[in-house]
């Protein structure tokens, strides 16, 4: 395969990721609290043999997640909470806490207060919340302390973390750290939930440039191919 043919394969590779995270984007636009995510293309460059300039391509191997809150919506639930500023919520991991911006939660058999997939939320000491089963009326104040008939149960840990790029993404939803938690300057809203921070619009343009895009790097390897068989043709004709 010659020089031409690498340089699209190698774009066209990039393009078919970028396209996969697109129609993710677009598949996730109601899951409460998920972050979208783009591709970075970035220049890769491989060494040619017997002392040939080298090539210059193109690889797609980051995701960046774009960490921009999404818009609340009003749901009215008792457990569902928004977060207004930068934090997290906390819920349990099976090796550590996971953090969280889908604050739709709920109380299972036991009253323990988990999210959509059973993971509990934790408290600012890291230990579950639960409601007893005595309780009547939930008020979730904007410090994140929860409040059942006016007695206080527990109080949601809102984290951060000081550099974002220590938060490895997990799921849509979910991201773990190594890095140390700090508290998070940000309130809550109860009856709230944070939406995905995808606008349909924007995921459409991008899919129709990267079908653009494709198709063009398609129009190329198709060109180089014929030229090659061009090239063989003439060499077996004169041969």
């Amino acid at each position: 395969m010659d020089n031409a043919a690498y340089l699209s394969l190698s774009r066209l590779s990039g393009l078919r990721k970028e396209m996969t995270t697109i129609a993710n984007n677009l598949a996730n636009m109601s899951t409460t609290g998920f972050r979208r995510e783009g591709v970075v293309f970035s220049e890769f460059i491989r060494a040619a043999p017997d002392g040939a300039a080298s090539l210059s391509m193109t690889e797609a191997r980051v995701r960046r997640t774009d960490m921009t809150a999404g818009a609340m919506e009003r749901t009215g639930g008792d457990l569902d909470v928004a977060i207004d500023g930068d934090a997290f919520f906390m819920v349990a991991g099976e090796d550590g806490p996971r953090l969280t911006r889908a604050g739709a939660f709920q109380k299972d058999q036991t009253g323990a207060v988990v999210d959509a997939d059973g993971r509990a939320l934790l408290d600012e000491g890291g230990a579950p919340i639960a409601v007893p089963p005595d309780v009547g009326k939930i008020s979730i104040e904007p410090d994140g302390a929860v409040l059942g008939d006016g007695r206080l149960l527990a109080r949601i840990a809102l984290v951060t973390v000081e550099n974002a790029s220590a938060l490895v993404r997990e799921d849509g939803v979910r991201f773990r750290t190594d890095a140390a938690l700090v508290p998070g300057d940000a309130t809550v809203a109860q009856g709230f939930v944070e939406g995905a921070n995808v606008s349909p619009v924007e995921e459409m343009a991008r899919m129709i440039d990267v079908q653009r895009a494709y198709e063009m790097g398609q129009a190329m390897l198709s060109r180089e191919d014929e030229r090659i068989r061009a090239a063989i043709r003439t060499l077996g004709s004169s041969a």
